[in-house]
């Protein structure tokens, strides 16, 4: 019999470390994969079809929403944003473990849509802790900073219909914390 795998939603307000989290669990996991978005917007210096996006005309993604090709979607910035289902679950057939890192709206439309997937929710030690970690990024400015913990506050609050809720306080501990609830979750469904 061949190993399963499982869908892990990894969804966190902006500045809580989702990404830097995500690579530690990668260092430590051969079994991990992140499962590639798709996006209509053009592709940035560097960036490659199928590396770091699979990069689609408005009217083939248009066409995939219409055939219900994605776990969830979203436009953003003029630009529409998806996980195609097909490659999500083809890691997870695989016996791999598909990690989609992504914001709270569409963390909540793939847990409707997939309710067998594991939803952690990384929570920051405090709103003042995410301020100076904004901050410190040193990439917005105070509106957009104030914005972004406005979106975090009502991201928060919605927490609790995640199945974990990790705080991101000391990295490692957190990156233990994670691995652990991925045992737990794999031996439940390989029991």
């Amino acid at each position: 019999m061949s190993k399963k795998g499982m869908m892990v939603i990894l969804s966190a307000p902006s500045g809580c470390g989702k990404d830097t989290v995500f690579h530690e669990i990668l260092n430590i996991r051969n079994d991990v994969k992140e499962s590639i978005s798709a996006t209509t917007r053009q592709p940035r210096i560097g960036e490659a079809d199928g590396v770091n996006y699979f990069f689609l005309s408005k009217d083939k993604f248009e066409e995939m929403i219409e055939n219900n090709e994605f776990l969830e979607y979203a436009s953003y910035n003029n630009c529409y944003y998806g996980t195609p289902k097909k490659a999500a679950m083809d890691m997870v057939e695989q016996g791999k473990i598909c990690f989609l890192i992504i914001e709270c709206q569409g963390a909540k439309k793939v847990m409707k849509n997939c309710p067998d997937a594991v939803s952690i929710f990384l929570m920051p030690p405090s709103i003042e802790t995410l301020e100076k970690r904004l901050k410190k990024r040193n990439t917005d400015s105070e509106e957009q900073i104030a914005n972004r913990l406005r979106i975090a506050e009502a991201e928060i609050k919605s927490s609790s219909v995640f199945d974990y809720i990790v705080v991101n306080n000391e990295l490692e501990k957190a990156v233990d914390e994670i691995n652990e609830i991925l045992n737990n979750e794999l031996e439940k469904r390989n029991a």
